[in-house]
């Protein structure tokens, strides 16, 4: 026979929402951070090419 399960309590849910939540805000952040380094020119950590090489000929 079924019985129905005991209910969640509010604090628990909360708690349970905001590590959900927490996740992907932190993720984003640091992207943000990244391109706001690359943009600004300051990124010690991220290497990438400014210019195209022209070196490449047939």
């Amino acid at each position: 026979m079924a019985v129905p399960k005991k209910r969640t309590s509010r604090s628990k849910r909360k708690i349970r929402n905001r590590a959900w939540k927490t996740g992907p805000a932190e993720v984003a952040s640091k992207a943000f951070s990244l391109a706001q380094s690359v943009l600004t020119g300051r990124s010690k950590s991220f290497y990438y090419m400014t210019e195209k090489r022209d070196s490449q000929k047939n």
